[in-house]
């Protein structure tokens, strides 16, 4: 019965059936898929480039561009793929594959953005320990626990997913494979299902918002101590991306997984998908280089150092035509 239930393939209705909203919505998520790979690369070649910045602070951002990257990836290449395609499949495996993938990366992202709330709090609340807390060592050891913690999510959320039988159809209203949208699919009752969503989600969500709110509470108290204006202005501005971002991310991955699914609707889900899967991965690199005097400088250092390199290039190329 099992096997006779589960389709070859899904149809992904996407955001919209008009064609030409979907020629302007191509060109629009193709714009915002360029510039997170510049902004994302951008960020983590001028970390590499610039020695001064080999730290655990950009580190940690530097692993965070890495998963922006990602999951964008894993999920607006096919949309813009289905915005061109006539029949708008997607197969059974390239679904688990895809819903594997950006399980994990959000997931990833959810306890990276607690361990750089920890990073702050030592720099901010401990700073003579610093050095000897966050070394390296260390901080490679909380990121594989995050990758370890984010694929383990998946995993569960992905197998639990897709042991159950699709046997009310293969059209899911939505623009990529998501758990929600294919516990509507399944003709068998979904309750344990959306539990374990909630405990194994929500846990990951939990910890990293708990971590990054006790934190914040012993930075803020820390920095409202310090009597110089200009000290406290430079303390807050080394947190001032990293809650933008979290405020950014937490806001519509609570929106989306932790209510009740009386309460989905799914035309608001899309809306809220769009953002996180589009664009917070594009948005992010450009707050951190914006808030960021240091990486904001080794951008400039880049071009400068390469830009006359491809002027002399253009130029050489222009001659060899002529």
């Amino acid at each position: 019965m099992w096997n006779r239930t589960q389709p070859s393939y899904f149809v992904l209705l996407g955001l919209t059936e008009d064609a030409t909203i979907q020629m302007f919505l191509f060109a629009l998520f193709l714009l915002f898929y360029i510039i997170t790979l510049v902004a994302n690369i951008g960020i983590m070649t001028a970390i590499r480039a610039n020695p001064q910045l080999h730290t655990p602070m950009y580190f940690f951002i530097n692993n965070l561009s890495f998963l922006d990257l990602c999951y964008s990836t894993i999920i607006t290449p096919k949309t813009l793929d289905s915005f061109l395609s006539a029949t708008k499949k997607i197969t059974f495996v390239e679904c688990v594959i895809q819903m594997y993938l950006f399980g994990a990366s959000v997931s990833l992202e959810c306890l990276l953005l607690g361990i750089m709330a920890y990073d702050r709090y030592v720099a901010i609340c401990n700073p003579l320990l610093y050095t000897a807390l966050m070394n390296m060592t260390f901080c490679r050891q909380l990121v594989g626990f995050a990758y370890l913690g984010g694929y383990l999510n998946a995993t569960i959320h992905t197998s639990c997913t897709f042991q159950l039988p699709f046997c009310k159809s293969n059209i899911i209203d939505h623009f990529y494979c998501d758990v929600p949208p294919l516990l509507k699919l399944s003709c068998v009752d979904t309750t344990i299902n959306e539990l374990i969503v909630f405990i194994f989600g929500g846990f990951a969500e939990f910890s990293s918002l708990t971590t990054i709110t006790v934190s914040y509470s012993y930075i803020i108290s820390t920095v409202m101590k310090i009597h110089s204006r200009p000290g406290r202005k430079k303390a807050f501005s080394t947190c001032t991306a990293h809650l933008m971002t979290v405020s950014l991310f937490y806001s519509t991955i609570v929106f989306m997984y932790m209510r009740p699914s009386s309460t989905y609707l799914l035309s608001q889900d899309r809306v809220a998908s769009v953002f996180y899967t589009v664009i917070i991965p594009m948005l992010n690199p450009l707050i951190y280089s914006l808030r960021n005097k240091e990486v904001a400088r080794s951008f400039v250092k880049i071009r400068e150092k390469h830009m006359p390199k491809l002027f002399v290039c253009i130029k050489q190329l222009k001659g060899n035509l002529n």
